[in-house]
């Protein structure tokens, strides 16, 4: 029996991680000390009210995330923290967010079904905090964000400390898919995905310092855009460096091939200038980066993952850019 880590495994066949953001229109993170069961909404401090609204949106099918959060206070203080962040159309960088200090977890779901039906709000709250970092660290439900999840929060922590960053915010996470990547993270308001993290990675993208070309070992994903287009915008951020995270984006699929090995798609982005810039390629099915692969501990036969490259690379005025996958 193979007894290693999914996320050991992955790191040994090389696997890229890009195109694993999962896309999502709505976060909704509750705060809710730990321990948390494997179905993190069955834990014990989950009140009925909120596990019933959180099944009846699932089964409604809204693009709705919900999440579990917790940070070193979260068992004493006498509040519980509510954040939702909503994506909205056109050209964005990230998501909308809002904040509640709610009395207690009983409260949650009620503020929920208020915000679902568009109604005004209680208990909401502004604040400085405009990024929330969330690292998963739900091992009962896989081990591996156990075994590298904590102890990489516990460093991020840290890290935000030494660093004085007083406007960002570090959390535990339940799970949010990817545990083959441990330590994976989400960065919000961005709802960029980053997985497989060490310190100087974390460092680089908390600062946005370094030359971009490590995001080809960490970067999972921009959570805003569709798996393959996930794929474009990191060969993007190669050409644009750093500056490509204050710019806006929206992004399409102009064609599929039958057999979807070959995907033309563009993005389109405003700077903080104003100016319009579009992005197109063709995006072709890469052999070798295809795998099959162990998607947790627990998974009992492997999945094909597709893989892309990039090619063919165009700026709108259509100068070509090289590209190190072209075809």
């Amino acid at each position: 029996m193979n007894t290693m880590f999914c996320s050991d495994y992955s790191r040994q066949i090389g696997e890229d991680i890009i195109g694993s953001a999962t896309n999502y229109q709505t976060y909704i993170l509750v705060e809710c000390p730990q321990p948390w069961m494997s179905e993190a909404f069955k834990s014990k401090w989950v009140p009925d009210n909120l596990r019933v609204l959180v099944e009846e949106v699932k089964r409604s099918k809204l693009s709705i995330q919900f999440l579990l959060i917790a940070n070193d206070q979260s068992h004493k203080v006498e509040e519980t923290t509510l954040l939702i962040y909503q994506r909205q159309e056109g050209l964005i960088n990230g998501y909308c967010k809002q904040e509640f200090k709610l009395p207690n977890i009983e409260q949650v779901a009620g503020v929920i079904n208020k915000w679902l039906l568009n109604e005004n709000l209680d208990y909401q709250v502004e604040n400085d905090i405009n990024r929330d970092i969330l690292v998963c660290t739900h091992g009962s439900h896989d081990q591996c964000c156990a075994r590298y999840g904590n102890p990489f929060y516990y460093y991020a922590k840290n890290t935000i400390s030494d660093l004085h960053f007083d406007n960002v915010r570090i959390w535990k996470s339940s799970h949010f898919g990817g545990h083959r990547f441990a330590p994976t993270a989400i960065d919000l308001t961005e709802g960029r995905y980053y997985g497989v993290l060490d310190h100087d990675s974390f460092k680089s993208i908390l600062t946005r310092t370094g030359d971009t070309k490590f995001l080809n070992k960490v970067y999972r994903g921009w959570g805003i855009l569709p798996s393959a287009l996930q794929i474009l915008e990191r060969e993007i951020i190669f050409h644009q460096g750093w500056d490509w995270f204050n710019y806006k984006v929206a992004g399409k699929i102009l064609e599929k091939s039958l057999d979807n090995n070959t995907i033309l798609a563009e993005l389109t982005f405003e700077k903080p200038s104003g100016s319009l810039y579009t992005y197109q390629a063709k995006l072709v099915k890469d052999p070798i980066k295809t795998q099959a692969v162990k998607s947790s501990c627990h998974a009992t036969q492997e999945s094909v993952v597709v893989k892309y490259a990039v090619a063919n690379l165009y700026l709108a005025d259509k100068e070509m850019l090289t590209c190190a996958n072209n075809y």
